[in-house]
């Protein structure tokens, strides 16, 4: 329970919600209210959150905090967010364009074949780019403002990353690949 109170996941919970927050007032924004301009900077806001996260972490650590699943977490969310991120909100904003603004219907994506498969390498090379930002993250943090402990401790993402890739590749590209040939 006293993982609940660590200042670091309370500051990743924070900007998940930052994040949805900007995104649909973003979106809300330029299509409800009609305010493009109000809109865009709205979702502009969006990667301030990730230097708010990073800024808390490394002062965290800095001042000697104990790294724990938080501290772990926080590399992994913000190499999901940047590399996935994007896309996300491109695909909301496909939505609200449709529903608000009388845009075109957004496309299904097929269930299986190989439009399928192409988007499940697609999306597994964009975890690789998170996992890799995950790591680069880890490793400034590491080198920067953590001391011998707490970097022996960060170090234990990188297991993580390790079994989060395996499950990922298996689950999604190859499994998808594999049924599309049937």
């Amino acid at each position: 329970m006293d993982e609940l109170n660590n200042p670091v996941l309370l500051t990743i919970a924070a900007c998940e919600v930052g994040f949805w927050v900007l995104v649909v007032g973003g979106l809300g924004l330029r299509y409800v209210a009609r305010l493009r301009r109000a809109g865009l900077v709205t979702l502009a806001l969006v990667p301030v959150l990730d230097v708010i996260l990073i800024v808390a972490v490394a002062v965290d650590l800095h001042r000697g905090g104990e790294v724990g699943f938080a501290h772990r977490l926080a590399g992994i969310y913000l190499g999901c967010t940047l590399m996935f991120g994007h896309r996300l909100i491109e695909w909301l904003d496909a939505r609200f364009a449709y529903r608000f603004a009388g845009g075109p219907k957004p496309p299904k994506l097929p269930k299986d074949g190989p439009e399928r498969a192409r988007r499940e390498w697609a999306d597994f090379a964009r975890w690789l780019g998170a996992a890799a930002i995950a790591a680069v993250l880890t490793l400034a943090l590491s080198y920067t403002v953590a001391d011998a402990v707490q970097r022996e401790q960060l170090m234990g993402v990188f297991g993580t990353l390790g079994v989060i890739t395996v499950i990922w590749l298996l689950t999604g590209p190859v499994w998808v690949s594999g049924s599309s040939r049937g």
